[in-house]
């Protein structure tokens, strides 16, 4: 029992040791947002892209669109088919090598990897709501924008919130491997302490309870939203 009290304090009330986890979270949180909202809006510009690509009528291809949406998909093919500690360290060590700013080439980094992923999920839910209602839209007198906007997004969101919760969850797991490149996030931090006092049981089980809490929180929070748009949908 001695041994267990001393070794929880020695990582986390000797020297004030729980600020440097509190600190730690704040970093993860803040990449993770940063990172999500990066790749939504990637994600979103490669969805519209592909989407307007194969919406086309047949005879009717876009020179232009057919370029952009090929290097969309170099895009998309690339970032899910590289693993995403390669990136990192590609952008850290080699795109970005005269930079100091480890936690904007993480952000960066995230952000790219994300939007792929996020791309290949709107393109998804917009390809599931039926065509007939955007030609249902069309036929009353709206353009392709305003149809998209008011009649197709609204429905492809429900289909894809499920999706989107699962892909914030694995971002914020995966914010862990920036330690490779020393950002200070929450499991550099455990390092640190358990380089420290030579404990690795407290350092590394306690941060592995914080992330399981924040992924619950985050679950409830998606489920909530889920419920509201399932209630408006009975109205």
């Amino acid at each position: 029992m001695e041994k267990f009290i001393s070794g929880f304090n020695q990582s986390f009330i000797e020297g004030d040791r729980w600020l440097m986890y509190v600190k730690g979270i704040g970093v993860t949180l803040e990449v993770a947002a940063v990172a999500l909202l990066l790749g939504i809006v990637l994600g979103v510009i490669v969805a519209i892209v592909r989407t307007l690509h194969d919406q086309q009528r047949p005879g009717q291809k876009h020179a232009l669109l057919e370029v952009i949406n090929k290097i969309a998909q170099l895009y998309t093919t690339v970032i899910r088919g590289t693993p995403l500690m390669v990136q990192l360290l590609i952008m850290y060590f080699v795109i970005f090598a005269n930079t100091r700013n480890a936690v904007g080439v993480a952000m960066l980094t995230f952000g790219i990897n994300s939007g792929a992923y996020v791309a290949e999920i709107i393109r998804g839910g917009i390809m599931s709501v039926d065509k007939g209602q955007m030609e249902a839209a069309r036929s009353l007198g709206l353009s392709y924008v305003p149809a998209m906007r008011f009649v197709v997004i609204p429905q492809a969101v429900k289909n894809i919130l499920p999706a989107l919760g699962n892909e914030l969850i694995a971002l914020l797991k995966d914010t862990s491997l920036v330690t490779v490149i020393g950002v200070r996030d929450l499991t550099k931090a455990a390092q640190l302490i358990q380089g420290k006092t030579y404990q690795a049981l407290f350092p590394f089980v306690g941060i592995a309870i914080v992330y399981l809490l924040m992924v619950m929180i985050i679950a409830a929070l998606i489920g909530v939203l889920e419920r509201r748009l399932a209630a408006s949908d009975r109205r």
